[in-house]
């Protein structure tokens, strides 16, 4: 089995290649169609969908059985001190119903990451972990900057993305950015993976 990865970033392909460890995995650069900084779920889901319907468009002579795309973002989750309307309730550090007696940490933006995988008949998506984005990090980028160089700068580090990512500054180590996104592509390759589809 052959796949294209819709990326050039090689953090990207390994952990697709986790998923599908007996095909041949190769990185297919296309782009993205969505922002440099993605936010919310819509716009980074649909960088990923993007990114794997264009990979697997590049070979018009059948040479990927499957494509993936990947793409990381940032979005606002309940539960932070960020408002977010929900059915006409606000929720907020100071009023968060899940836990009204203690400080949440982070302002309500976290780091999300979502996957795709087609075959160009079906189309499946998968999201990964969502990990809280520290005030620091979370105001950059609300000011218009990107994650990418944001990290570089915090960790006093080039291609951060490459490595271990903002998975694995946030976690010490316990989540580098392969194992979120191979959780991404896992859940997104179910319907090719397994017969309960």
């Amino acid at each position: 089995m052959r796949i294209a990865v819709g990326s050039g970033n090689p953090v990207k392909r390994d952990a697709t290649a986790r998923v599908f460890d007996a095909a041949t995995v190769e990185v297919c650069v296309v782009d993205s169609g969505v922002s440099e900084q993605p936010f919310g779920h819509e716009e980074t889901r649909r960088g990923a969908v993007t990114r794997a319907r264009r990979a697997l468009a590049v070979e018009d002579d059948g040479r990927y059985d499957l494509a993936v795309g990947i793409e990381g973002g940032v979005a606002a989750v309940e539960g932070g001190a960020a408002t977010v309307e929900d059915g006409g309730e606000t929720f907020g550090a100071d009023t968060d119903p899940l836990a009204p007696d203690v400080e949440v940490v982070g302002d309500g933006l976290a780091l999300v990451m979502w996957a795709a995988v087609t075959d160009g008949e079906r189309l499946s998506c998968g999201g990964g972990p969502t990990l809280p984005l520290p005030d620091h990090v979370a105001a950059r980028l609300r000011a218009g900057e990107e994650l990418g160089p944001v990290m570089d700068d915090v960790l006093g580090a080039d291609d951060v993305a490459k490595k271990q990512g903002a998975a694995g500054a946030f976690t010490n180590g316990r989540l580098t950015r392969t194992d979120a996104l191979e959780a991404a592509v896992a859940a997104a390759a179910g319907p090719f993976l397994s017969d309960q589809y």
